[in-house]
């Protein structure tokens, strides 16, 4: 007969209550600092929802009235150092880091507020309504607030989309060898969000410093938590992977103080991640100045029990209890708080001319210029500006036919070697010498600290390379084992990473290079064959290159490792094998930032291409003796784009061909010839013509996957075609 044996977490679980004694215990300065901390938070976020109720917010205003004392419990335990970034109702939680760095030492309720504490409040408030002055410049509003120098690193408006970066800021903070820890704040909805459970795991196998905070108001939007999980004590979740939870009255400032010290404590000692769930409650509904109870998903009474127990009204009983502060000087300072907070205001906003009595307009000047639409959404290049390059026309070190897969594993090895802030993450690639294809051959042995094979999470992983990669002190090497899986990571890759440069202002630095292979021909089918240049190239934020040597990927990885945005770099299965010239010993030199590459020079048609698609255009060519441009785009981004060189050809054949491996649907041709079209209508002879695979992704099928793809045959019928015409 079997037996039974009860099992038991391998992390402590616990539920920590500020008792009358702890009350009494709290030192004066940290209740007092607590105090003006919230009384300046509410009366901001009572200003944001008047102005929301002005229309004078353009987008959201998430409010965080009553979920306070949350954030300025658990910052309170913080530095400076330390990383915090949070979710879409972030107000509080970014205000709370901002004036602890402003004024570490707390705010004095009794004296004047410092013009430093104003400028937080008013920059804030600007970057709610969209305003130049703004932390982002305007971008951000309420949803995405950023100040880096704070240790403020973004809210973010996708619910469990910031938790991933936190794990990779707390990776950077480890790696460096400080005791600085990272904060993630988020709510109950993103509990149940896969990147989070993700990097719940991923934290806790490398043992990184990050608290994961959960604010548990009790609603996502209008879905109380009791509907969609059946365990609604949230920390609970942290069990299932070893971390240590802390369960806490969020409305209970202390309370949440001593959690997070204990939280902080377990970081700052090296022993790894941690968990706090604090049950709180917002006031109002998702968004705007009307309580939940309008909408008819939570009861007045509800509403009431809640707000009985506000986290000002406790705090300011206990410290008028304690004759710390009289009654007089808390009313004062909550009414100075609002004064403070229509002075501020008036740095923005006017009488509206010609309105009514006590309307009001942002001033005109305060608005960002409309130029500034596209700044920043990718860098200006200026750190190429001491770089010098070199191509196959002005090298001048020494080649040798080398292997396109052995070429890349020289060139990463190189690039560890003389750079130690270059750090490589994805599946395997510390194992089977080098990974699935041996790219990273040699490199976990030499540098195992900067050689991470991580888990089967492609959005977790991916995100905390951007984490690492906005820290701005190592440069990230990202490997997809195939390409499809960018859809598992699509949130990391375009809403986070590729958004982030132009999102937060335009002066986010992103230096993290992803690798992806193409794996069209292997028989590998469906979902691990796709060619993603075409949808990378809608991502505005991305740069793309695509190497067609051993040559051309060693410089091509040298400009990706250089630059500092986000940089793909493709690789085709079908060129792994191939050899090429490779440099022998100079693996530094660097291709110029959008250069393409002529590989052949005619007259009659201009073919462009990249990849692996570049050597099949060219045996077509030369089996039919087509007299044609073959170009080799390398870079395959809008900006980066070599527009002198397709310009010089078309102008010279008149007729286009655009030859491309990967299935019609998430085609990069479409866009591109739609661009040709427009820029060179008057050079065009005939039509812009295209070579693509199917309109269905590659099947397992020998034969139905070579009917799927384009290859030397393909564009060989099409050439004859378009010189036939």
């Amino acid at each position: 007969m079997s037996t039974r044996a009860a099992l038991q977490p391998a992390s402590p679980w616990v539920q920590i209550t500020a008792t009358t004694d702890d009350w009494d215990a709290a030192e004066a300065d940290l209740l007092i600092s607590m105090f003006s901390q919230l009384s300046l938070i509410r009366a901001f976020e009572e200003f944001v929802l008047t102005l929301a109720g002005e229309g004078l917010v353009h987008g959201p205003a998430h409010s965080s009235i009553g979920q306070e004392g949350a954030a300025v419990g658990s910052v309170m335990s913080l530095t400076s150092d330390d990383s915090v970034n949070g979710s879409h109702r972030g107000h509080h939680q970014f205000l709370a880091k901002a004036l602890g760095h402003v004024a570490p030492k707390g705010i004095d309720p009794t004296a004047d507020v410092s013009d430093e504490v104003r400028t937080v409040l008013l920059r804030s408030l600007a970057e709610i309504c969209g305003l130049s002055r703004g932390y982002c410049r305007g971008r951000g509003g309420s949803m995405h607030l950023q100040w880096r120098e704070a240790g403020a690193i973004g809210t973010n408006a996708i619910v469990g989309g910031g938790v991933p970066l936190a794990v990779g800021q707390a990776w950077a903070h480890r790696y460096a060898g400080s005791d600085a820890v990272a904060v993630t704040y988020f709510g109950d909805g993103a509990t149940n969000i896969g990147s989070t459970l993700e990097s719940f795991n991923l934290a806790a196998a490398w043992k990184l410093p990050v608290c994961f905070f959960i604010e548990n108001n009790r609603y996502a939007v209008a879905t109380t938590i009791d509907e969609v999980t059946a365990e609604p004590r949230l920390s609970a979740r942290g069990l299932g992977f070893n971390i240590p939870s802390w369960k806490v009255d969020g409305m209970d400032v202390l309370a949440v103080h001593l959690a997070m010290t204990e939280a902080v404590e377990h970081m700052r000692s090296g022993l790894g991640p941690t968990m706090i769930e604090a049950d709180t409650y917002r006031y109002f509904h998702q968004n705007g100045p009307f309580p939940g109870s309008a909408f008819g998903y939570r009861s007045k009474d509800e509403e009431k029990s809640w707000r009985d127990r506000d986290p000002i009204t406790q705090l300011s009983s206990h410290l008028i209890r304690r004759d710390i502060l009289t009654s007089d000087q808390v009313d004062d300072f909550t009414a100075r708080s609002k004064a403070i907070m229509t002075d501020v205001a008036a740095e923005i906003l006017e009488p509206l001319p010609g309105g009514k009595p006590g309307q009001r307009r942002i001033k005109p000047v305060e608005w960002p210029d409309p130029d500034f639409r596209d700044v920043g959404v990718r860098g200006d290049l200026s750190e190429f500006a001491d770089v010098q390059f070199a191509d196959t026309d002005t090298f001048t070190g020494a080649l040798e036919q080398r292997k396109f897969i052995d070429t890349v594993a020289a060139v990463l090895f190189r690039r560890m070697e003389q750079d130690p802030s270059v750090v490589i993450l994805g599946e395997d690639i510390h194992r089977l010498n080098g990974g699935t294809n041996g790219a990273t051959r040699g490199l976990s042995d030499k540098f195992p600290d900067r050689v991470l094979g991580t888990p089967i999470s492609e959005n977790a992983f991916t995100g905390l390379a951007g984490g690492i990669a906005l820290d701005g002190r190592y440069k990230p090497i990202v490997e997809f084992m195939y390409a499809d899986f960018m859809w598992v990571a699509a949130d990391q890759l375009f809403n986070q990473v590729g958004k982030a440069r132009h999102m937060f202002g335009g002066d986010n630095d992103v230096p993290l290079v992803l690798r992806s292979k193409v794996a069209m021909g292997t028989g590998y089918g469906s979902q691990h064959s796709m060619d993603p240049a075409g949808v990378l190239a809608t991502a505005a934020g991305w740069r793309i290159v695509a190497p067609s040597t051993p040559f051309d990927y060693v410089g091509l990885m040298n400009a990706a490792l250089t630059c500092k945005d986000p940089v793909v770099v493709l690789e085709h299965v079908d060129l792994y094998a191939s050899t090429g010239d490779a440099p022998i010993d100079d693996l530094d030199y660097v291709l110029p930032v959008g250069k393409a590459a002529l590989r052949r020079s005619g007259s009659a048609v201009t073919v462009i291409t990249y990849l692996a698609m570049v050597n099949y255009c060219l045996e077509a060519v030369d089996a039919g003796r087509v007299d044609a441009d073959v170009i080799d785009l390398r870079w395959l981004d809008r900006a980066s784009l070599d527009w002198d060189t397709i310009g010089a050809s078309i102008k010279k054949t008149n007729r286009v061909l655009i030859a491309e491996q990967g299935a019609r649907g998430t085609s990069y041709g479409g866009w591109l010839a739609d661009e040709i079209q427009r820029r060179y209508f008057d050079w065009l002879d005939h039509p812009v013509e295209r070579v693509t695979g199917g309109e269905a992704s590659p099947s397992i099928s020998k034969v139905l996957e070579r009917a799927a793809i384009a290859k030397t045959e393909e564009v060989a019928a099409k050439l004859t075609e378009i010189l036939e015409a």
